[in-house]
C-alpha cells in the first residue's frame, strides 16, 4: 500500500478542508451522522462479523464489549456527531491579542493541524468520532485501526467518505487505512512531512510500538490504572457508589477504577460492604492483608493480592484493595502505580481533598465523584478522540480545542526592527 500517496492526497484535502467555512464542515457533520443512522444495518452486519472473528479467536468479554456495535451505540455516535455541529468553531478563535510599543497589533489565533493520524484497536467509534473531530477542526484524518474491527472500521469509513463527497467536501479529507500490517504501520509513522501529528488509541503494546518507531510528533491517548480512595472521613454510602460506578458501569475502559485504596479508620465499617457489593456484581477481589483480616471469614473467595496486582489495567471485573494508614500513605500508592489517568477520592474534609487534588499528578483528579465521568462528551467538550495522560502538547480528553495548534498574527504599518 502507498502511505505516501495516501499522506499527500491528505494533505491536499487539508489545505481544502481548512479554508472551508464552519457552516460547511457543520453542514459535512450532520451527512455524516444521518449516513451512519440511514446505513446502520450495513454496520451491525459487518460488526458481527469482526465479533464473531473474536469469539473464534477467544477474546475476553471485555474486549468484545469494546468490540460491539448495536442500535443504540451507533445512534449515540450519530447523536455525539451533530452534538459537535452545536459547539462553538474553535478554528480562527482569536484566544488573546494585545498592541506592542512598536504599534504591532498581534493576535495568537486557534489554526488546524493539517493531517492527523489515529492508530486505534478495538473500539470501532473511534472511526467516526476521530473522523467527526478533525472534519470540525478542519483537520484531515487517516485512520489506522486494528485487525479485531477491520470490517466495520471500513464500512464506517466507507459511509462517511460518502457523506463528505456530499457535503462537497473533498473525499480524501478522510482516509482509511485498508492494511493491518504492521510494516505498513511503521512506513506511515515515517511520513513527518506530510502528516502532522499521530494519536494512537490503545495498550501499553500500541503505545510502546509508536514509541519506537514514529518520527511524527504524538500524543498518546493512554488507559489508566486509576484508583479511588476512601478517606477517613467519607460518607460510606457516598463511598459505596464512587466505588462500584468507578468499578462496574463499564470495566472495559480506561476511566474504570482497578485499585480501591481504603483507610484503616473506616475499613472494618466499610470494606465488608464494598467487597460484599463487588463480588455480587461479578468482579474479581484481590486484597492485601489488612483487607482479608477485616473480612475473613465472610468473604472467603478472596484472593491474595501481589504487587502485580496493584500494577495492572485489568479493563476486566477484577480489582485489587488495600487498606491504607493516611492520605499520605493512598498518595504514595498512586504515585507508585498510577498512570496520570484518573484518580479520586471519596472524603468530607476539605483538607484532605484539597491536598488530594493538589498532589495527585492524574489528567483528572475527582472529588465525591466517579471515575467514570473523565470522557469528552461528560465535560461538555463533546466527542473525543480518547483522553491523554501526558503534558504536552494536551492532557485530559482529546476534544476539538486539543486538536487545534495557534499561530501569531501581526498587523503592523511598515514597522522595521
Amino acid at each position: 500500500m502507498d502511505v505516501r500517496r495516501v499522506a499527500q492526497s491528505a494533505r491536499e484535502a487539508s489545505r481544502r478542508l481548512g479554508a472551508a467555512s464552519s457552516s460547511v464542515r457543520n453542514e459535512a457533520l450532520l451527512q455524516m451522522a444521518d449516513a451512519l443512522e440511514r446505513r446502520m444495518a450495513e454496520i451491525l452486519q459487518e460488526n458481527e462479523e469482526d465479533l464473531a472473528q473474536g469469539r473464534r479467536k477467544n477474546l475476553p468479554a471485555s474486549l468484545l464489549d469494546r468490540l460491539l456495535l448495536d442500535e443504540h451505540r451507533i445512534k449515540s455516535t450519530a447523536e455525539g456527531i451533530r452534538a459537535l455541529v452545536g459547539l462553538p468553531d474553535p478554528v480562527g478563535e482569536v484566544i488573546e491579542g494585545w498592541r506592542t510599543a512598536e504599534g504591532l497589533a498581534i493576535e495568537k489565533r486557534r489554526v488546524p493541524f493539517g493531517v492527523v493520524a489515529v492508530i486505534y484497536e478495538s473500539r470501532p467509534q473511534i472511526t467516526s468520532d476521530a473522523a467527526a473531530l478533525c472534519i470540525k477542526t478542519g483537520n484531515a484524518v487517516i485512520l489506522r485501526g486494528g485487525t479485531d474491527s477491520f470490517r466495520s472500521n471500513r464500512i464506517m469509513a466507507e459511509i462517511l467518505t460518502g457523506a463528505l463527497i456530499e457535503a462537497e467536501l473533498p473525499r480524501e479529507a478522510i482516509q482509511f487505512i485498508g492494511s493491518t500490517d504492521r510494516s505498513v504501520l511503521v512506513d506511515l509513522l515515517q511520513l513527518s512531512d506530510l502528516i502532522d501529528l499521530a494519536i494512537p488509541r490503545g495498550g501499553e503494546m500500541i503505545q510502546q510500538f509508536l514509541a519506537e518507531h514514529s518520527r511524527i510528533p504524538v500524543i498518546f491517548a493512554a488507559g489508566g490504572n486509576c484508583h479511588v480512595f476512601v478517606d477517613r472521613s467519607a460518607d460510606l454510602d457516598q463511598a459505596l457508589s464512587v466505588v462500584l460506578n468507578s468499578k462496574v458501569q463499564r470495566p472495559g475502559v480506561g476511566s474504570a477504577a482497578e485499585t480501591l485504596l481504603v483507610h484503616r479508620d473506616v475499613a472494618a465499617s466499610f470494606l465488608p460492604r464494598a467487597v460484599h457489593d463487588l463480588r455480587e456484581r461479578g468482579v474479581r477481589v484481590y486484597a492485601d492483608e489488612a483487607t482479608r483480616e477485616v473480612l475473613q471469614p465472610d468473604e472467603a473467595g478472596v484472593l491474595p493480592a501481589t504487587e502485580q496486582h496493584f500494577a495492572t489495567e485489568f479493563l476486566a471485573l477484577e480489582m485489587a484493595v488495600r487498606v491504607v494508614h493516611s492520605i499520605e500513605e493512598a498518595l504514595e500508592h498512586i504515585a507508585r502505580y498510577g498512570t496520570g489517568h484518573s484518580e479520586a477520592i471519596v472524603t468530607r474534609d476539605l483538607a484532605s481533598a484539597r491536598r488530594f487534588t493538589d498532589e495527585v499528578d492524574a489528567a483528572a483528579v475527582y472529588v465525591n465523584a466517579s471515575t467514570r465521568f473523565t470522557d469528552g462528551a461528560a465535560f461538555g467538550l463533546g466527542a473525543e478522540i480518547g483522553i491523554s495522560t501526558q503534558k504536552l502538547h494536551a492532557r485530559g480528553p482529546l476534544a476539538m480545542r486539543e486538536l487545534t495548534s495557534t499561530k501569531y498574527v501581526v498587523f503592523g504599518d511598515g514597522q522595521v526592527r
